[in-house]
């Protein structure tokens, strides 16, 4: 049965093809569909046999995988690169005590980035921490590379990465639906704590057994059915991940020939296929995103078995360091490498494309509670540490609200950082519901601990907004739909110490005013939780309108919210009634009360 799926759906149904009994990770875009997708199936009845969890973070879901992988499953880990990050503490150990069930830890890689801190290469993961990796060059690929991962994960005894980059978890494919593989039975957890428990000693020698078998993978892996090499000639091309698919379209279209290898398994790197790629070959033009891995691993080999070869890359210029590739930046180099005249290049539109920046959406409580603390800090000296969620858009004008973004529940910590240099100033941190559990806590009890006085504020929208309203432990709902137990903010801020803790509708503008400065005199560690939930969430409520007769045309709602349903029409403040959801912010802005409920009005 063929089936047209998002590559990451792909990946999730190859994965229950080849035997997955666990999956677990934390939402991150690019990566967010391979877990949903099971978790679907899984809430369709349509898969029995997987439990599958969206865990509090990425290290805490190595290590529920780990536990299982222990116990002979097979299980899947999903994540970001940055997710990766926050993983490496027990992957890392991971690796030197092994694993019984097929274990793959799939990161998904963000070029360009679209959506991501960092342009950080999986790939120079893999080599650090010495974990294979498999890298899918397409949809339909990566559906049939997983279940392969499954199978050297559980014949090595290792963890092993699978690399999708954005467009391979988000292009489209017709897929060809295959029958499941034989499955084993998990035989359960084997006591032995000469191989489970982590010593100086087992380390020690297990460190020598991985360099042992991945010197032995770099040939092994040469004769693996999707590292390929075809073509002749003098010069050729390798390419590796998504950039193979681009490589080969460019090369149809500019009529290029050369000799071609595609690289599948970029750690252990295929070696010996290498050797054979590089015979007779005078040039090399590495194609690659991120970092230069294929480029230095072919760079080795020639100096290892004296080749006169030249590798040409991003080390040498001839290949972009940074950013996304494409067909037309594949079209251009080749053509220069293969000495081809240069390709006719994609005409522009004349009219220049509008400018959107990113903005909190119409009616975002986000907006309501970042008001609410610029309002309540109005002729202080005040510093505002961000988060990664939507509220990283706080930062835009004319807001204002965002002063530091560095990772996730950095924002909590950075504000400590700031209070001790400098103590004359009110520190605020912003933290989303799903971030708060996520890395927000350790921050909260540092705080605590250390006497500082700062306010953190949690704004809890009731899901995980950023990555597609995935649920969190403070929403009741699972991965599958499950219900669960909340698990409430303010008694688990209590708990940690913090003396002051306020909940407040951030759209009562008022009371969240009062709210935040009550929360800025306490001494010691204060917190303010803004709840009110998502816009995609909830219903909206009636749509406002301005009324002309009282408008005294001040624009000062679009001056201090910059909400997107407010416009100017004909030189005249209007709110867009297809934008609107009702959140009533700008009412209390407008100095003479010309916003309100229009009767009969609906969002639509």
């Amino acid at each position: 049965m063929k089936k047209l799926l998002m590559g990451n759906e792909a990946i999730a149904y190859g994965a229950v093809r080849a035997g997955v009994g666990l999956v677990c990770g934390y939402p991150g875009t690019p990566s967010t569909e391979v877990l949903e997708t099971v978790a679907k199936l899984k809430a369709k009845g349509e898969i029995n046999d997987v439990y599958v969890e969206w865990s509090v973070n990425e290290k805490s879901a190595l290590e529920v995988a780990a536990g299982a992988a222990y116990s002979g499953v097979r299980c899947l880990v999903t994540m970001k690169q940055v997710g990766l990050n926050v993983a490496s503490d027990p992957l890392m150990s991971l690796e030197y005590v092994g694993v019984k069930g097929g274990t793959v830890i799939l990161v998904a890689d963000d070029p360009g980035p679209i959506s991501s801190q960092t342009e950080q290469d999986t790939r120079k993961f893999g080599e650090f921490s010495k974990v294979p990796v498999f890298d899918p060059s397409s949809p339909e690929e990566a559906y049939l590379m997983i279940a392969d991962a499954f199978e050297l994960s559980e014949k090595y005894g290792t963890p092993v990465f699978f690399r999708p980059t954005t467009r391979i978890c988000h292009a489209n494919a017709s897929i060809e639906l295959l029958p499941p593989l034989p499955k084993k039975q998990p035989e359960g957890f084997i006591k032995d704590s000469s191989r489970w428990v982590i010593f100086p000693r087992l380390s020690f020698a297990n460190h020598k057994k991985i360099e042992e078998r991945n010197a032995d993978l770099r040939n092994i892996l040469s004769d693996y059915k999707y590292n390929e090499i075809t073509g002749s000639g003098e010069k050729g091309i390798a390419a590796g991940g998504v950039s193979v698919s681009y490589a080969k379209e460019a090369l149809s279209l500019i009529n290029g020939s050369c000799k071609f290898m595609k690289i599948a398994t970029p750690f252990p790197f295929p070696e010996k296929a290498a050797l054979e790629f590089l015979k007779g070959l005078k040039e090399v033009l590495v194609y690659e995103e991120l970092d230069p891995v294929i480029e230095k691993e072919l760079t080795y080999i020639c100096g290892k078995y004296h080749l006169n070869v030249e590798i040409k890359g991003k080390l040498t210029g001839d290949a972009p360091c940074a950013g996304e590739n494409g067909t037309e930046n594949a079209k251009e180099i080749f053509s220069k490498f293969l000495g081809l005249p240069a390709p006719e290049t994609i005409s522009q539109p004349d009219i220049p494309l509008p400018v959107r920046p990113p903005t909190l959406c119409a009616g975002c409580p986000h907006r309501a509670s970042f008001y609410a603390v610029k309002l309540a800090m109005k002729g202080r000296k005040a510093v505002f540490a961000g988060d990664i969620g939507c509220y990283t858009l706080g930062n835009a004008m004319p807001l204002d609200m965002t002063d530091t973004c560095l990772c996730m529940g950095a924002g909590i910590t950075i504000a400590q950082g700031i209070k001790h240099a400098e103590p004359d100033t009110v520190c605020f941190s912003f933290t989303g519901d799903s971030t708060f559990f996520h890395t927000g806590l350790p921050g909260i009890a540092n705080a605590v601990y250390n006497g500082v006085k700062m306010t953190a504020v949690i704004l809890d929208n009731s899901t995980t907004a950023m990555t597609g309203h995935q649920p969190n432990p403070s929403t009741g709902k699972r991965a599958a739909g499950e219900v669960a137990e909340k698990i409430d903010i303010e008694r688990v801020l209590l708990a940690l110490g913090v003396k002051c803790v306020k909940t407040v509708d951030p759209l009562k503008l008022d009371e969240a005013v009062e709210a935040v400065k009550e929360a800025a005199d306490t001494d010691g560690v204060s917190a303010v939780i803004f709840r009110s939930p998502c816009i995609a969430v909830v219903k909206p409520l009636p749509v406002l309108a301005v009324d002309r007769d009282k408008c005294i045309n001040c624009k000062k709602c679009i001056r201090e919210i910059g909400c997107p349903a407010i416009v100017k029409d004909d030189g005249k403040v209007k709110i867009d009634k297809t934008l609107c959801y009702g959140c009533g912010l700008c009412s209390y802005i407008c100095p003479v009360k010309a916003i309100g409920v229009k009767e009969g009005e609906k969002n639509v």
